[in-house]
């Protein structure tokens, strides 16, 4: 039901965003745990709001080390420009943690449409 409510609707990968540790905690333990992904299929892209290269390091470092993932899983660091002005600047960016795996994501919609007793053939493509 989360990944319904803050994953992307994508037809060949699962991507789940949100800036809350403890959300891409449970979301990282739900792909491995019950779905049996593997930490190697796991890519992690970091959105920020700043271009300091020692901030940069330091909030790719932040969600590395949280959610236990190789160096190897991160993309390329968002940074989102002109932002300097900005108030309530998320300290630590909105983390993605992306899958990219047809069935999988396939399997993921199905089950959110029997849980939530409906029908949504374009989500199946």
């Amino acid at each position: 039901m989360l990944y319904w409510a803050e994953g992307a609707k994508a037809r060949n990968a699962v991507y789940f965003a949100n800036s809350d540790p403890d959300m891409m905690l449970l979301f990282k333990r739900f792909l491995c745990e019950e779905l049996r992904v593997v930490e190697a299929d796991i890519r992690l892209l970091i959105h920020c709001h700043t271009d300091n290269k020692t901030e940069i390091h330091r909030i790719e470092n932040y969600w590395l080390s949280l959610l236990q993932l190789p160096a190897s899983a991160l993309n390329k660091t968002q940074i989102k420009q002109g932002s300097h002005t900005r108030k309530n600047i998320l300290p630590n960016g909105i983390c993605s943690l992306r899958v990219f795996n047809t069935e999988l994501t396939h399997h993921i919609y199905g089950a959110i449409q029997e849980y939530g007793g409906f029908d949504n053939p374009a989500w199946l493509f």
